[in-house]
């Protein structure tokens, strides 16, 4: 009895404080603004590399891309546009907006093929799931911090050719529009030269998901498919190389605008928040 009502009170707990960054979040947005990004209190670089494709993952991947599928398919009723601009091959970047966590389900039931993907570190310690996504093999990624080895290790991907997810917005949207979006995705875009290919999610806010799985219902999700694109100054060479620190600063911060505005393009108004 006593653990149980431990528990009742760290869920209690954990939805005031969430309550309560929703509430603070949504009053900093009227002054403009923007919360700060998270960073990453832990620090395990030596669990960031690029994960090897060996028989056995190869196999789980297609276990966790199907089970992602059936879970999709069992609590959400999503309908797609745009499969037509999936790329058959790599390397390319996909780029989505975050808003909840049926977000990986609802992408997976439209893509072809299981991803490769970035993934915030603090997740590896989840019971279960953590010790899943490492099987699966995900990029662990140190949140706002200068992790060197992430960034490595997702270029080594795109020169094999793979195709990463990524969202730039470095979180779940706290106010369900698209926050201020964050360097890594447009930085690595420009070391990489590789196409981007923007995705766009409504309806899994987990408000609207798990309400609706109380009441045994599927929540009505869509899946937006943009057009791959490359960002303005990738076809004249590596301008982070070539530019003065200032300068890749500001090529950075406008490619991370472009890739912003591409997601923008594909949500309805009320989610483009920040990109409105």
């Amino acid at each position: 009895m006593r653990d149980r009502r431990l528990l009742r009170d760290k869920r209690s707990s954990d939805f005031s404080r969430f309550s309560a960054e929703r509430l603070k979040s949504l009053l900093q947005n009227q002054m403009n603004e923007p919360l700060p990004k998270p960073v990453s209190e832990i620090w395990r670089p030596e669990l960031v590399r690029l994960p090897k494709i060996t028989r056995l993952r190869r196999a789980f991947r297609a276990f966790g891309y199907g089970l992602m599928k059936l879970i999709a398919k069992i609590c959400l009723n999503v309908s797609s546009e745009g499969l037509e601009n999936y790329p058959h091959s790599g390397p390319v970047m996909i780029v989505i907006n975050h808003i909840g966590d049926s977000d990986v389900p609802a992408l997976i039931s439209t893509l072809p093929f299981p991803p490769d993907a970035l993934a915030k570190i603090e997740l590896y310690d989840f019971p279960i799931l953590g010790k899943l996504m490492d099987w699966y093999g995900v990029i662990w990624l140190h949140r706002g911090r200068a992790d060197k080895r992430a960034i490595r290790a997702a270029l080594d991907g795109f020169a094999e050719g793979r195709i990463i997810v990524i969202a730039p917005e470095g979180r779940y949207s706290i106010t369900g529009a698209l926050e201020e979006g964050s360097g890594g995705a447009a930085f690595l875009a420009y070391k990489s030269g590789v196409a981007i290919l923007p995705i766009a999610i409504t309806g899994t806010e987990n408000e609207n998901v798990y309400g609706h799985m109380k009441k045994f219902r599927r929540a009505r999700v869509h899946v937006r498919v943009g057009k791959m694109f490359k960002l303005a100054e990738q076809a004249s060479g590596d301008v982070l190389t070539r530019s003065a620190s200032k300068g890749r600063q500001e090529a950075v911060a406008q490619g991370t605008r472009q890739i912003m505005q591409a997601l923008a393009n594909l949500l309805p108004e009320k989610y483009r928040g920040a990109y409105s």
